[in-house]
């Protein structure tokens, strides 16, 4: 079984129809003993860092998170489900996320002929430094430079380049995903990215099932 974390902040049904689409038994759930005795994890998102952190305290999840990823269990996150693994994030100065990964998250700068959000489909380049083994998994089958769909103002800034799985450029070249054992994480949302999006999602549900 994949748990799926309802915060209040994810498009909850197209990340649990594209699970399904390819073979996944899924539960959409905030209770911490379903979580917990689930194979696999992923955590969507639409919204705010601060307001997402505040959920997950409410709701007694900060802990059961950080749990799960430091005892290198199967995890997903999307969009807002990468940020918060980072210590920071300028969209809530002085809110803390997850700290799984080290780093912080930005806002893109202003630049002429390139709006904020970033919005619509783009590229994504595997970089050299992804070295885990759950990257090269997870990509595989891809192809060369996807398409896949974005929907954000913010990107990580991880302290360690070696977590780095995907860039993409948009102004400047930002990290779009990042991978650390059985973790990975993207900026790009995979449920709305066509057959490179449930390609990715297949990877992970076999990994699971693994």
């Amino acid at each position: 079984m994949i748990a799926v974390v309802d915060y209040g902040m994810g498009n909850l049904a197209s990340v649990r129809k594209a699970l399904e689409t390819v073979g996944a038994h899924v539960m959409v759930t905030a209770k911490p003993r379903v979580i917990q005795r689930a194979r696999g994890l992923v955590v969507p998102g639409v919204g705010a860092f601060g307001m997402a952190m505040q959920r997950l305290k409410r709701l007694g999840l900060i802990r059961i998170l950080q749990d799960w990823v430091a005892k290198n269990r199967p995890y997903l996150g999307i969009c807002l489900g990468l940020q918060i693994l980072f210590e920071t994030s300028e969209e809530a100065p002085g809110v803390s996320g997850l700290g799984s990964l080290l780093g912080r998250v930005v806002r893109f700068p202003n630049r002429r002929g390139f709006k904020v959000p970033h919005m619509g489909w783009n590229t994504i380049e595997r970089t050299g430094q992804a070295k885990e083994a759950v990257s090269h998994s997870l990509l595989k089958g891809l192809g060369k430079g996807p398409y896949v769909y974005f929907v954000h103002s913010y990107y990580p800034i991880p302290r360690d380049p070696g977590v780095v799985a995907t860039t993409t450029r948009y102004g400047l070249s930002f990290c779009s995903a990042v991978s650390r054992g059985r973790l990975f994480a993207s900026q790009f949302h995979p449920e709305k990215s066509g057959r490179s999006g449930l390609a990715l999602l297949r990877q992970f549900v076999q990994r699971v099932s693994c």
